[in-house]
């Protein structure tokens, strides 16, 4: 899949994306990046300790979150975008699902657009955005409940009809990467069935990307806080790419790229 000017090869080899919030109020790591100087320092720790994609992101989506406006989302960012840019060779990813955030960070020359509402926010544009400008898309499932008939069939058919958006907009699939959006519209148990089946998911035909990453499912799993969350987080990154996936959002970017690294030399060993 070509995302921007880099190439990555989704069906043999797995790539991190590393987590770069730049909000004063994540539930992780609020306030810690929100200094360029800092972010940038962060930015190259996770390339050293192997992030291929950076995804910066300007807005809290943890549960309750208060919603910012355009501007100020805007502010955050994209000093920050034009920073990495001009230092570092690497792929970028704007976590936004607001078009008017997602236009600018194109302008400052992101390559993917992580739309955690896939395109199903506000005016419902975004998706005419990415076809225009031909960025590369990561569609996340998400509802405003978790009410479901069938779950795992009604999260494929609400990526369907974002996937249907992105089609009637003109968006290409070679742009497309989905997402199950744990922790988004779903309870705690549906967290960890869709977790178990994220490899339904293939069905549709797409690149998966998978972001669990010291949220409340590991959380409440282990009954342990947020800053106790990698172990659990790793956990996940090896079933997801056993199950398929192939580009895993972490905070903690050297001990999840170790582990899916390992995964993959065991599962290619070819031994019997």
């Amino acid at each position: 899949m070509e995302i921007g000017k880099y190439s990555f090869d989704l069906e043999n080899e797995p790539v991190i994306m590393g987590i770069l919030n730049v909000t004063p109020d994540s539930f992780s790591d609020g306030g810690k990046w929100n200094d360029i100087d800092a972010a940038l320092k962060h930015t190259e720790q996770m390339m050293m300790d192997g992030a291929k994609i950076i995804d910066v992101g300007g807005e809290s989506t943890r549960p309750g979150y208060t919603l910012i406006p355009d501007e100020e989302e805007i502010h955050r960012v994209i000093p920050v975008i034009d920073e990495i840019k001009k230092r570092f060779d690497v792929c970028v990813s704007l976590d936004t699902y607001k078009t008017n955030v997602a236009r600018a960070g194109i302008e400052a020359g992101i390559d993917m657009v992580n739309d955690v509402w896939g395109f199903k926010w506000g005016a419902q544009d975004m998706a005419a955005l990415v076809a225009k400008t031909g960025v590369a898309v990561c569609v996340m499932h998400n509802r405003d409940n978790t009410i479901y008939d069938s779950y795992v069939e009604d999260v494929m058919l609400d990526l369907k009809e974002s996937i249907d958006m992105a089609h009637l907009a003109g968006v290409q699939d070679s742009q497309i990467i989905l997402d199950p959006g744990v922790g988004f519209g779903k309870d705690y148990q549906q967290n960890l069935v869709i977790i178990q089946k994220v490899d339904k998911l293939k069905e549709l035909g797409y690149p998966i990307l998978l972001g669990t990453s010291r949220k409340s499912v590991i959380g409440l799993t282990l009954d342990v806080d947020k800053n106790e969350r990698m172990a659990g987080t790793v956990a996940t990154t090896v079933m997801g790419y056993e199950r398929g996936c192939r580009i895993f959002r972490v905070h903690d970017v050297k001990e999840n790229y170790q582990a899916v690294m390992m995964t993959k030399a065991v599962m290619e060993s070819g031994l019997s």
